[in-house]
């Protein structure tokens, strides 16, 4: 029998990447110094990522002296077949970053509020606009747009950011808020006396948030039994699976209470004097798929847009309800 044909396969080397870039680079200028003021680091950085690059191909790529270095022969063929690869890679990749960054609009927003209030709403604009993304960028931290690639943000707060522009979503609401299990098995809860035979869920980033609460109603909970989580999200969780009682925003939870996953025993809604805003930078011009997703939000709460006409570019989907506890 004829043997099947024999595949010869090509051994990949395990190219040093780094030191091919700063040989590049330095072959271009034909000094190391020039090579180092272009890539950030210093002379002696270039130096040693080209003497790797010389042990890798066991050849000399520069001829060192006391005060200079100077191309070989050899350094400079290669170095005239290699510098243009690596500005195709270059290229190649701004032109990804570009394509991205025209299709995506980089969203800083609390875990809470991208759970609870955004995204079971996020679908609609999805399909309205299908060639916008939403990249959440989820910390939690003090809003400034400078050294960063944010273009817009959801806020708490006062409506005042440095070099920022904001318009209103709704006005926070709180209320205590536990499951219908954990009433059943610690109610009746009718008066906010009646909270301290419960187990208190706090949030670590609104570890004042019972305070508050206990100061409106005039009572004292110094001595209840607490539990501490690191978010909100994981307290409100926590709330739903029958572990205790939480501070709730109203105008994120509606979905849960409505549904009965969350009740609030006590239906005293309390105004912090906090507001969420949509917040975008100044400093640069705002981009049209970025304008398209400030309008969408303002829409959600029956806002009027801040940049185009309703329904102006794509056909309107249906208005939703205006979250309970929305201002």
């Amino acid at each position: 029998m004829q043997g099947k044909p024999e595949i010869m396969e090509t051994r990949r080397l395990n190219l040093p990447l780094n030191p091919l870039r700063a040989f590049a680079v330095a072959s271009r200028h034909k000094t190391f110094t020039a090579a180092a003021q272009e890539l950030g680091v210093s002379q002696v950085a270039i130096s040693r990522q080209i003497a790797i690059l010389e042990n890798y191909l066991n050849v000399s790529l520069f001829e060192r002296s006391t005060r200079s270095a100077k191309l070989t022969e050899i350094g400079r063929a290669f170095g005239s077949e290699i510098a243009g690869l690596f500005d195709d890679i270059e290229s190649a990749t701004q032109r990804i970053i570009n394509q991205e960054t025209q299709s995506t609009v980089n969203l800083r927003v609390y875990p809470t509020f991208a759970h609870y209030w955004l995204m079971p709403r996020l679908v609609e604009f999805t399909e309205r606009f299908p060639d916008i993304r939403i990249r959440f960028d989820t910390r939690v931290e003090p809003l400034d747009f400078r050294g960063t690639h944010l273009d817009v943000a959801v806020q708490l707060g006062n409506g005042s950011w440095r070099d920022a522009k904001s318009r209103k979503l709704f006005d926070e609401e709180v209320d205590v808020v536990c499951s219908a299990d954990y009433l059943r098995r610690h109610g009746p809860i009718t008066q906010p006396q009646d909270i301290a035979r419960c187990e208190l869920l706090h949030a670590r980033y609104r570890r004042r948030a019972w305070e508050h609460w206990a100061d409106a109603m005039e009572v004292d909970i110094s001595h209840h039994k607490r539990t501490e989580f690191e978010t909100s999200l994981l307290t409100f969780s926590a709330a739903e699976k029958g572990f205790g009682m939480a501070i709730g925003q109203l105008g994120l939870l509606e979905d849960p209470i409505r549904t009965g996953q969350l009740v609030r025993p006590l239906e005293r809604a309390i105004p912090t004097g906090s507001t969420f805003y949509v917040v975008w930078p100044t400093a640069i011009s705002v981009n049209v798929k970025t304008k398209r997703f400030i309008d969408w939000l303002l829409e959600q709460v029956g806002e009027a847009p801040e940049f185009f006409r309703a329904g102006e570019g794509a056909a309107p989907l249906p208005r939703m309800t205006r979250a309970k506890g929305m201002a």
